[in-house]
């Protein structure tokens, strides 16, 4: 009975176990990654950049909520909001409240798709289906159905109040001390609703420096934005792959981004132009699945720095 019974025990035992770190720990167990970027035009002042991304709050998150409202501390020059703030309709509250002490300093957001509406039920090995077939939210997927409409106004009315921009589809300007800092972002290309052409152009020359920010990497809009020659692009989405192996990595993006790029900084190239990208991992899980393996959940801090190549 025992040499019968024992292996398939131990391995529901290990899973069990394995699914316990995943949702009791590692889920609540969040980093700050720190980078450094040389991006900047020569001589100018290194600028310390706070990118949050796919909090994905659900109530009663207390320790992520006094994490979020901790980062306060590191005292960025300015915050970006790459998107997926919610993951519960009734979020909202929760989400400003955390973010409140951070929205006391200069910052931009862009929204992803939990912004807009609510997550539902599936299999997560639909994920890994849906890459062998090129599929990604509504680039290749039909249209959801049936879904929930998260109210997203409220959240961009808040940020909206502290002063952050809106950099849905649209460009802004951040005046740091002296230093202009040009922003263009896009609305979510992972529901098809980017559209580059109302931005397009590049940077301003007027801006001491520019950025591009978007939440899901799809490599059209990375395209796009590095055509144009921004140095940097910020985007979340992928939560890191969120269920990694160790020693291997993530096995999706949920998007068109190879798993390479999953999460942290890496380079884009097109069209003879090449930018720095930096993937966050995010701080949250979709709601129903709340776990994370290998993958801890992250915000980022960025130091922007003085080119290495000056004639880039």
């Amino acid at each position: 009975m025992h040499a019968r019974y024992g292996v398939p025990l131990g391995i529901a035992a290990a899973g069990a176990a394995g699914l316990l770190y995943a949702a009791g720990f590692e889920a609540r167990s969040f980093r700050l990654r720190r980078v450094t970027v040389p991006v900047l035009p020569p001589g100018m002042r290194p600028l310390r950049v706070l990118q949050v991304s796919d909090i994905h709050m659900v109530g009663d998150q207390r320790k992520k909520q006094r994490w979020l409202r901790s980062l306060a501390g590191l005292r960025p020059d300015f915050v970006i909001n790459t998107g997926d703030n919610l993951s519960d309709p009734e979020g909202v509250p929760e989400v400003l409240d955390a973010l409140g002490p951070l929205m006391e300093f200069p910052g931009a957001y862009v929204f992803g798709s939990n912004d807009y509406y609510g997550p539902k039920l599936r299999n997560p090995a639909r994920y890994l289906f849906e890459k062998t077939q090129g599929r990604h939210g509504l680039n290749g997927n039909a249209p959801a159905e049936g879904v929930v409409h998260n109210p997203w106004e409220d959240l961009r009315d808040g940020f909206d109040s502290a002063g952050w921009l809106n950099l849905t589809n649209s460009r802004g300007e951040l005046k740091l001390e002296g230093v202009s800092v040009e922003l263009t972002g896009l609305d979510d290309p992972h529901i098809k609703r980017d559209r580059y052409a109302q931005v397009a152009g590049g940077p301003s020359e007027a801006a001491d420096f520019s950025m591009g920010v978007v939440h899901a990497p799809y490599l059209r809009t990375l395209d796009a934005f590095t055509a144009d020659a921004y140095p940097l692009i910020l985007a979340g989405h992928t939560h890191g792959g969120q269920l990694c192996i160790p020693f291997y990595g993530a096995l999706v993006t949920n998007c068109d981004l190879d798993t390479d790029r999953v999460k942290g900084l890496s380079r884009h190239t097109a069209e003879g132009n090449t930018s720095y990208l930096h993937v966050s991992a995010g701080c949250g899980t979709n709601r129903y699945t709340p776990v994370r393996f290998a993958c801890p959940p992250e915000a980022t801090l960025l130091t922007l720095v003085g080119r290495e190549d000056p004639t880039r």
